[in-house]
């Protein structure tokens, strides 16, 4: 049993680490990252009490270049840390308050006539809309109709804005924070499961513990008024995001990362039996990106210069819960695209993938 477990391990380092080694300069550069995410959590430390794997799970989808869509009840300070994230980043930032009476051009921009009063010349000049920031709070995004929620799409996307039939780029780093609330239904919009793909991660804030709570009404209720510094410029969060993407990924855990996410997809013919049953959509590829970006992101963060299968599985349930349709029968019956994920995590052992393609899967399955 000792001998099995020591080879299982063994495997796991193997196939985790890949062949290829960082240059010098990269390593100088990891290293420079993990001081400012430390220096990061520090300031943020000053304002925000707890929620730590929240924070953890910003920062790396800010080094990884991606969105996040955070959802919790009110009063959990998502924007207070939003806000506070971007204080500690010599980043332009604009909140725009998602309401029902929100138009696409009040988020874009748009068009209007300008009067040269020296000459009596008209021309169309384009103004630009809060959009036009590095860090935007799109906060309680779903209080707006489709039609507008669709506006931030080509922005998230292709990092720019058309108006008039002109194209107008966003400067980068460019990095959207969206706020939702579970719990109000009353006038809200569900997102399009297309817009939800488009967000890196979906990150969950609980209620905090009893020693976070109590801290946090000492420091709100007296003259605590902290300073943040500002630590990192956008130059420098450009150069951390492509020092991410060279973090090297071995075959097996980009393979590991490509069978979860097949398996959430009620088609495939090696998804389990509760998939099957409690699914109607499953994740699509780009949720394969999400967790290997995410996974170099988490991997650089701390300290290590590949990505492991470790990487994947703990960004498993930011990366797939919004990616994952239920149906009927899972809320019939209580299951939440968490819990099969969760699910699906323990049948799927990276240490014992390894064949190829499908047939890879069912052995494990059928293990």
């Amino acid at each position: 049993m000792v001998s099995e477990e020591c080879e299982m391990k063994q495997n796991e380092r193997e196939t985790s680490r890949p062949p290829e080694s960082a240059t010098a300069s990269d390593v100088e550069a990891a290293t420079e990252l993990r001081r400012v995410h430390a220096r990061v959590r520090q300031e943020l430390a000053k304002v925000i009490v707890g929620q730590d794997e929240v924070l953890d799970q910003l920062l790396i989808s800010l080094f990884a270049g991606g969105h996040c869509i955070i959802e919790g009840v009110p009063g959990l300070a998502k924007t207070l840390m939003i806000s506070t994230l971007a204080r500690c980043l010599s980043l332009s930032f604009n909140r725009i308050q998602f309401t029902p009476d929100l138009m696409p051009s009040d988020i874009t921009g748009t068009e209007v006539i300008q009067e040269d009063r020296a000459t009596g010349r008209r021309a169309f000049q384009f103004l630009r809309g809060p959009i036009f920031a590095n860090v935007i709070l799109a906060d309680e995004i779903n209080r707006t109709p489709p039609k507008t929620q669709a506006a931030l799409l080509e922005a998230m996307q292709e990092r720019h804005v058309t108006a008039g039939g002109q194209r107008h780029d966003l400067d980068p780093p460019f990095f959207v924070l969206a706020t939702q609330n579970p719990i109000e239904q009353e006038g809200t919009y569900p997102l399009p499961e297309a817009q939800q793909d488009r967000f890196l991660f979906k990150v969950q804030i609980g209620y905090p513990s009893y020693e976070d709570e109590y801290a946090v009404a000492e420091r709100t209720t007296g003259n605590l008024d902290p300073v943040i510094d500002r630590l990192v410029s956008g130059a420098e969060i450009l150069r951390f995001q492509q020092l991410v993407r060279r973090v090297p990924a071995a075959p097996d855990v980009i393979r590991y990362a490509l069978d979860l996410v097949r398996m959430t997809r009620p088609t495939e013919s090696v998804s389990p039996a509760i998939i099957k049953k409690m699914v109607t959509w499953g994740a699509g590829p780009r949720a394969v990106q999400a967790l290997l970006l995410g996974g170099k992101a988490r991997a650089a963060l701390n300290g290590r210069e590949y990505i492991s299968a470790a990487d994947v599985r703990a960004l498993a349930p930011p990366v797939l819960r919004h990616r994952i349709l239920t149906n009927f029968s899972a809320e019939a019956e209580g299951y939440t695209s968490d819990r099969l994920i969760d699910e699906l995590l323990a049948n799927l052992d990276p240490n014992r993938t390894k064949l190829d393609g499908d047939e890879r899967v069912r052995k494990v399955l059928s293990a």
